[in-house]
């Protein structure tokens, strides 16, 4: 591939965004990696990029990203969002100012990032947006409220922006992942799932490079599950 080719990877300084980072820079993309820790700053220089240190909270952050990366490359192919970890609490305990914070956490960081992605790849008429949500999107789990309610909302969104945007091969879909190894292990967890194991955050950067490939270019409004077959679509 073109060594040409430009991704930007939010909260990707570990786990899953940091993964995904690594594998799209394997495939020759120029990466730039956001993170509230200074962690993606010292990933991006190991893979030849930059990073930021930042939050995917913050619109100032996410345009810094965005402005240095246009101001170094000129274009932007890829757009990663990841995301840190929201309020967990019986459903009924969970405060409004914790709701609005898993909003912030689970939705509102693809809703930003995109809002200064999306126009640059209309330019270009060519770009992938992959948001890393959940598995529980669609059959949620008590364990993790703001997440589950959230990102069902991120769902209807992506399914929105295909709708508008798909003529114009920028395209959107949802990386859905059960159990994986950036999550504390249990036997209890491990036993729901039937391949009988947790995944791996390198498993869910191919699912991600692919979806940012040239090979998934008829795939947009989609939410595809990597989970062992934990969930299972209708």
């Amino acid at each position: 591939m073109a060594v040409d080719k430009v991704a930007l990877i939010t909260a990707g300084g570990s786990g899953m965004g940091a993964a995904a980072a690594r594998r799209l820079a394997a495939d020759g993309f120029r990466v730039a990696v956001l993170s509230s820790s200074g962690k993606g700053e010292a990933l991006a220089r190991e893979l030849g990029g930059f990073g930021v240190t930042g939050s995917n909270q913050s619109n100032d952050d996410l345009r810094r990203l965005v402005d240095q990366a246009m101001a170094q490359w000129g274009r932007i192919d890829v757009l990663v969002n990841s995301a840190g970890h929201g309020p967990r609490a019986p459903i009924l305990e969970i405060t409004d100012e914790q709701w609005h914070q898993g909003l912030d956490v689970y939705f509102l960081n693809v809703v930003r990032a995109t809002r200064l992605v999306a126009p640059i790849m209309l330019q270009q008429k060519a770009g992938a947006i992959i948001n890393i949500s959940t598995a529980w999107a669609f059959e949620p789990s008590a364990m993790f409220p703001t997440s589950a309610v959230a990102r069902a909302g991120l769902a209807a969104y992506t399914k929105i922006f295909a709708d508008h945007y798909a003529a114009d091969n920028v395209r959107m879909n949802n990386v859905l992942p059960g159990w994986i190894d950036s999550l504390p292990a249990t036997e209890q967890r491990r036993d729901t799932v039937p391949m009988k194991r947790y995944g791996t955050s390198a498993e869910i950067a191919a699912t991600i490079a692919f979806l940012a490939s040239d090979g998934a270019a008829y795939i947009t409004g989609q939410n595809i599950r990597v989970d062992g077959g934990l969930t299972r679509a209708v």
